[in-house]
């Protein structure tokens, strides 16, 4: 085992607690060397008796610009938009406190940043829509399990995503996981050729942010330990 030093200590927080979800990206091209460096190391994320669940698909130049404009197209069509939904359930089907404080607060406080006033439903739809470009990022992530696994699979894969965002943040990248990506599951399937078993899980974002973008500056409140932890003696 190596040696943990402050410096270790202060090195791997800074990685966790400077990770944030970043939805503007400077055009600057990320080194294949770079993503494959980042997912070697996420890859020592645990899994139950070393199953490993996850698959990545690295999107990059025009394979992630023809995914963006396949499902861009249908968002933007209300009557191709009605025919696609989630593969599985990620949010309750009905919010109840503080999560729904919470939501209402992150999503109130990004239309801020970028002028969307409550009501403006064509603003909120374009920004929406960002998701699908991954937030013109250089590279998109596409992360798919087998849907025969379990749910210890998907607990699993939550330490693997983690691991991809805090590695990419040890090297000065940033990124955006995007569950929105999964209500577009056919058409994801169908452009990466994917086999039934592969289940799409979530997108992902990864490039430089953009520092001048208004809406970077975005940093979500956290509970302190008091309001989530007991400690029982």
């Amino acid at each position: 085992m190596p040696e943990i030093t402050p410096e270790t200590v202060a090195a791997v927080d800074a990685a966790i607690t400077s990770r944030r979800s970043v939805r503007a990206f400077l055009p600057t091209p990320v080194p294949r060397a770079t993503i494959e460096d980042i997912l070697r190391v996420a890859s020592r994320a645990p899994s139950g008796t070393n199953t490993q669940p996850w698959r990545v698909h690295v999107l990059l130049g025009e394979a992630r610009a023809a995914l963006t404009h396949k499902i861009l197209a249908a968002f933007d069509d209300p009557a191709q938009a009605s025919q696609h939904a989630e593969d599985y359930p990620y949010y309750p089907a009905e919010w109840f406190p503080p999560y729904l404080k919470r939501r209402r607060k992150l999503g109130w406080d990004m239309y801020a940043l970028v002028g969307i006033v409550k009501g403006d439903k064509a603003r909120m739809h374009e920004q929406h829509g960002r998701n699908y470009r991954f937030f013109d990022a250089p590279v998109g992530l596409i992360f798919t399990i087998d849907r025969r696994l379990a749910q210890g699979s998907w607990l699993d894969y939550g330490t693997f995503l983690q691991s991809v965002m805090v590695a990419a943040r040890a090297r000065g990248l940033d990124t955006c996981p995007q569950q929105a990506f999964s209500r577009f599951h056919r058409i994801i399937e169908q452009h990466l050729a994917l086999p039934p078993e592969q289940m799409v899980v979530c997108g992902m974002s990864l490039g430089w942010a953009d520092p001048d973008a208004p809406i970077n500056r975005l940093v979500s409140e956290r509970e302190g330990v008091d309001a989530f932890a007991r400690f029982v003696e």
